[in-house]
């Protein structure tokens, strides 16, 4: 059985990292990407997440500088996001140092790229998130960092999204999003059973039962990244906890070690 990933996930912001609430509230700086990167490396993460969030507003790309900058620091697998829509694009990023792109307004607005992308680069190399809110009518699917409703059920676009060829669908709740409130269990329960390709739960971690809970739902990896920054949880306490509770984890090793 696949053991279950601890991702840290970063946002970044004028070359910083930093951390709000629902995507628009209470920014805080959360340090440096290249600095952070080798102090999670060496707490032995299974992978970490860069996501640019400057990128698509701006019509611009993920800076590559900070990728090749971490990927000289370490050795473990990270996936970055913000602003790819173009081939040529992921096929830069790849070469820079990323191992994996993340695509979430783009597939959106042209699904056939996820195919495409995933045919030239592998499906390993895709991954699909689902930025989603709770409306009236359920979960809906949101583009634009969160901003625009498209109408989409959260559910089938992730469904749809693995049947492009996404590797991995990472599920992401912009209600929950810097909450620490707990992730969207029954989203979770559901896609799980639904999906064949792996699930990333993204948004709610708050505490190690929070963490617990997600995998337990069914979920392949969690990220975390405001229980990281803001309190005392660590990636090594978050895997001890998980192995005594007896969720299946690697052991701690950091990429150097």
């Amino acid at each position: 059985m696949l053991k279950k990933r601890i991702i840290p996930k970063f946002l970044v912001h004028g070359g910083r990292l930093i951390k709000g609430v629902r995507f628009d509230e209470n920014w805080r700086e959360a340090g440096n990407p290249v600095s952070t990167a080798r102090v999670y490396d060496s707490y032995g993460v299974d992978e970490m997440i860069f996501l640019d969030i400057d990128a698509t507003p701006n019509n611009s790309i993920v800076d590559g500088r900070i990728i090749e900058r971490v990927s000289e620091e370490v050795f473990m697998p990270f996936t970055v996001g913000g602003g790819v829509t173009e081939l040529g694009q992921i096929e830069k990023l790849l070469a820079q140092g990323a191992d994996k792109v993340c695509l979430t307004t783009a597939a959106i607005r042209d699904p056939g790229f996820v195919t495409r992308a995933a045919s030239r680069f592998g499906d390993q190399c895709i991954v699909v998130n689902v930025d989603y809110r709770e409306t009236p009518e359920g979960r809906k699917v949101f583009a634009g960092c969160g901003k625009e409703e498209t109408g989409m059920d959260a559910a089938e676009w992730a469904l749809r999204m693995e049947d492009a060829h996404a590797g991995e669908i990472m599920i992401t709740s912009v209600d929950r999003d810097g909450t620490m409130s707990g992730y969207d269990l029954d989203l979770i329960a559901d896609l799980s059973d639904r999906l064949e390709k792996p699930l990333i739960a993204s948004s709610g971690a708050g505490s190690l039962k929070h963490c617990m809970d997600a995998l337990n739902a069914g979920a392949s990896a969690i990220t975390i990244s405001s229980m990281f920054i803001f309190s005392d949880h660590s990636p090594i306490k978050v895997r001890s906890y998980l192995a005594t509770n007896g969720v299946g984890v690697r052991s701690q090793q950091g990429s150097r070690s």
